[in-house]
């Protein structure tokens, strides 16, 4: 029997490797699909964008509903399920070309994509002690952070020395390694929630109510974080940067990495807000850098900078949504959180990127900084009027 209060037992890591499988076929599309449409199915920009939207779309539709889905079903058997429609879906792009069926392609791996990661998340919820929360989910997050290093390194070795198809069944192979992580996973000795033999939904069905405030904190974080993820690649071209582009995600991923173990201690010893005040500064610093650069240094600084912010306040926030419910609820947490953070990484995307067409790229990050600042400031004001024995 693995020790109660461990965090790195044996389904912990199946389950670390499984989600860093899906998220590194992720992160690996999302740098290299602009360049297949635009290279080998020779359409626009613009059609690369819609590639990543209509993902995000079909993922923030069936989000709302996957907490149910996991009580109905069973989270390891919807985990199992999902991750067999995203090996398919993976699979597909070496046979689809046309660009309507590309589209329809993406809708669906973003239906497998948003059943996988609240899965994958809630389950990780349900494995870690309790006391241990904010240092468990941390470290959980890390599987995510190595996949935002080794999916685009990957993917734009591949194609730059071989071909598309290639890469293609290397992810595949990736989502079959994780795939056989999963199956290992057994979950029989934790509570099984109460089944309903409907499938009917009200309010708190789709959403956690007491996860929302924690959930749309991370919205906003999200908005601003969008414009790391949609216009880092865009903005290294405009300042002759892209020979250090690959170099950014690396020191962004390191700063997460080691002070994970610093951050995720601190949440459980002296309260989320020690952790959270700290990572809004260290996002907000991040992000003005970045709009300040004007060389390779202060370029990788900025990622050092962003990486301890972003990699502070999104555990952080997604420990609390877990936190502020019942246990049997963690699904439909795990799935409120997500779901506003997918709106946020949307939302952003499409405001911050009409700031892009209208000024430079520089005001992106100086905005996307002022929205994390009076995020932040909403915060403090919400935590210095909570009473002294409650944190948030």
């Amino acid at each position: 029997m693995e020790d109660q209060n461990r965090i790195w037992t044996k389904r912990f890591i199946s389950l670390f490797c499984t989600n860093m499988s899906v998220f590194f076929v992720f992160y690996g599309l999302v740098s290299v699909l602009p360049l297949y449409t635009t290279g080998e199915l020779h359409r626009s920009e613009g059609d690369a964008g819609l590639l990543l939207s209509i993902f995000l779309l079909s993922a923030i539709l069936i989000r709302p509903f996957t907490g149910k889905a996991l009580d109905i079903v069973g989270k390891r058997k919807m985990l199992l399920m999902s991750l067999i429609l995203y090996l398919i879906t993976t699979l597909l792009y070496i046979f689809i070309k046309p660009f309507l069926l590309l589209l329809i392609l993406r809708f669906i791996q973003g239906i497998s994509f948003s059943i996988l990661t609240t899965a994958n998340n809630s389950i990780a919820a349900d494995i870690v002690p309790r006391s241990r929360k904010g240092t468990g989910l941390g470290y959980f997050t890390m599987s995510l952070n190595l996949a935002v290093v080794l999916g685009p390194f990957v993917g734009l070795l591949v194609i730059q020395y071989l071909d598309f198809e290639l890469l293609f069944i290397i992810m595949s192979i990736v989502v079959i390694l994780g795939g056989l992580c999963a199956m290992t996973i057994k979950l029989d000795d934790l509570p099984v929630p109460p089944k309903s033999d409907k499938f009917s939904f009200t309010l708190s069905d789709l959403f956690e109510k007491k996860a929302l405030p924690y959930a749309f904190f991370a919205c906003f974080i999200a908005i601003s974080y969008s414009s790391v993820l949609s216009f880092l690649s865009v903005y290294a071209k405009e300042q002759h940067l892209m020979g250090v582009a690959s170099l950014f995600y690396l020191v962004y991923a390191a700063a997460m990495l080691l002070t994970r173990p610093v951050t995720g201690k601190l949440y459980d010893t002296k309260g989320p807000k020690y952790v959270i005040i700290p990572g809004f500064l260290f996002f907000v610093l991040g992000l003005l850098t970045l709009a300040s650069v004007n060389g390779p240094v202060l370029f990788l600084v900025a990622g050092v900078l962003v990486g301890l912010g972003y990699g502070a306040l999104v555990p952080s926030f997604q420990s609390l949504c877990v936190q502020s419910t019942e246990h049997s609820r963690s699904g439909y947490a795990t799935a409120t959180f997500f779901t506003l953070f997918d709106v946020g990484i949307a939302l952003g995307s499409w405001l911050l990127g009409i700031v892009a067409t209208h000024y430079h790229y520089d005001a992106v990050y100086v905005v996307a900084a002022v929205v994390v600042f009076i995020t932040c400031l909403v915060y403090f004001i919400k935590t210095i009027r909570k009473p002294q024995h409650q944190t948030i």
